[in-house]
């Protein structure tokens, strides 16, 4: 049997925010957008360049604030210029962590939060 990983989903309250985060910060596309008024609620769906992996937006119309739950803990990008991407995403709006590398090596990966509270771990490609 071959199983492939298709898409993520993300509940999210800002559509707007949250697309500016991921179209606008990163190189994200919108593939498709659904919409479905007589339920309030709306999908859309977000292409990464050089992925086969989809983010499906949940947005519901009127739902409570979501809970990131702590067992959840990132999505990851790969970039070919971090120190680049991390001075965009210092210079945006949205919470930058500082570039880490793991034991203390190298920077190779640092962390910015979308307006959900989801955190994006930004690594170097290789």
């Amino acid at each position: 049997m071959n199983q492939v990983l298709v898409e993520i989903c993300l509940r999210v309250r800002d559509i707007d925010a949250t697309l500016d985060f991921y179209t606008n910060l990163f190189d994200f596309e919108i593939a498709s957008r659904r919409e479905f008024p007589e339920d309030k609620f709306d999908l859309i769906y977000l292409n990464s360049p050089g992925s086969n992996v989809q983010i499906e937006l949940t947005y519901n119309y009127d739902a409570e604030p979501y809970n990131v739950g702590n067992g959840f803990s990132h999505l990851g990008v790969t970039v070919n210029d971090l120190e680049k991407m991390h001075d965009i995403c210092k210079a945006s709006k949205y919470e930058t962590g500082e570039l880490r590398g793991l034991s203390g090596g190298t920077p190779s990966y640092f962390f910015v939060t979308d307006p959900d509270g989801y955190r994006i771990e930004v690594k170097r490609a290789k």
